[in-house]
């Protein structure tokens, strides 16, 4: 029997690769291609493939082409990756591997909420240039988490991580701005989005790109929070005008922002976050340790296996309503 053949645009976890290889003939978008090398790889790639595990962002007319994919699978939450209204045009199943990273993510948070309230950063550098003595300044510059209010954007598998850590493990007030705030139960409060700048000492951008939620907070919302207020962005980059945020800073609107996502992706060398004081810069990383790495392959592999090898319908196919079509011939 013929194995399905699938792509990786970049590699899994080497448990979810074994798991992989037992039933399935895999390739790889080779090391060093990116951009219009790597586009151009998929899409020659297209005919002979059934399934594609993606975490890079896809061509848009992708799906358009002559393929055989039967199933298309996100190593991770966010879809705005994969062009998936064109996937469900052309009869292809799309899933992610929602909540397996919640809690890796909502780690990061925390860290960042801490390395900023205890100012970590400011003071190595202090110690490593020889100054002891700003140890005095410790009291001034320095806070406790312990009955700040936590202001989430967002309350999915992630923010629901999040609010949970700060209320029970940090005994703080929780406050949610979400599109579903039914959601939102005692003690955790809803609040709509400027209300949410307002009374937060943390606000924590944890929602999907969406064409509600891009540039959402802009310069009129960022009006509205405390100068001592810290801006976390894990969601995704565009959800924040950057020019805006910057703005804001510099005019003491915030203390800081803690940013892991970005309008573009890799930061470009003359953004000016590069260049704030108050701001700390990750490569998009917080969703990634060992055990979400692991978690989120393994439902990956797994998914595809249910959908290529035994035709099942699994929950974490975000465009279900391809399977009721009849059966789509490769193309």
């Amino acid at each position: 029997m013929t194995k399905p053949r699938v792509l990786l645009t970049d590699p899994l976890h080497p448990d979810a690769h074994a798991r992989l290889s037992e039933w399935a003939d895999i390739e790889q978008i080779p090391d060093g291609l990116v951009r219009e090398g790597s586009d151009d790889f998929l899409r020659k790639a297209m005919p002979r493939i059934e399934g594609l595990v993606v975490r890079r962002l896809l061509p848009p007319d992708l799906f358009d082409r002559p393929n055989s994919l039967r199933c298309v699978m996100r190593q991770g939450v966010g879809l705005d990756f994969i062009p998936v209204p064109r996937a469900t045009a052309n009869g292809i199943p799309v899933g992610n591997t929602p909540a397996v990273n919640a809690n890796a993510v909502a780690e990061y948070v925390f860290a960042a909420l801490l390395a900023q309230a205890r100012q970590l950063a400011a003071f190595d550098q202090s110690v490593r240039a020889g100054d002891w003595a700003v140890r005095a300044q410790a009291g001034a510059r320095t806070f406790e988490l312990r009955g700040r209010t936590l202001g989430l954007i967002g309350f999915g598998a992630i923010g629901q991580r999040i609010a949970a850590i700060a209320q029970q493990g940090f005994g703080m007030q929780v406050a949610v701005c979400t599109g579903t705030p039914g959601k939102v139960t005692a003690p955790f409060t809803a609040l709509p989005l400027d209300a949410l700048f307002a009374a937060s000492d943390f606000v924590i951008v944890a929602c999907p790109l969406t064409p509600q939620t891009r540039g959402m907070v802009d310069a009129r919302v960022l009006a509205h929070a405390r100068p001592s207020a810290v801006l976390v962005n894990v969601g995704r980059g565009p959800v924040v005008r950057e020019e805006d945020l910057v703005q804001a800073l510099e005019r003491d609107q915030l203390a800081g922002a803690v940013l892991d996502v970005f309008e573009s992706q890799p930061l470009p060398d003359d953004s000016a976050l590069r260049r704030h004081p108050g701001v700390l810069l990750t490569p998009h990383l917080a969703g990634i340790t060992q055990e979400a790495e692991r978690a989120m392959g393994v439902l990956a592999v797994d998914t595809l296996a249910a959908v290529l090898l035994r035709g099942e319908r699994p929950p974490n196919i975000v465009n279900p309503e391809v399977f009721d079509r009849p059966a789509r011939a490769a193309q």
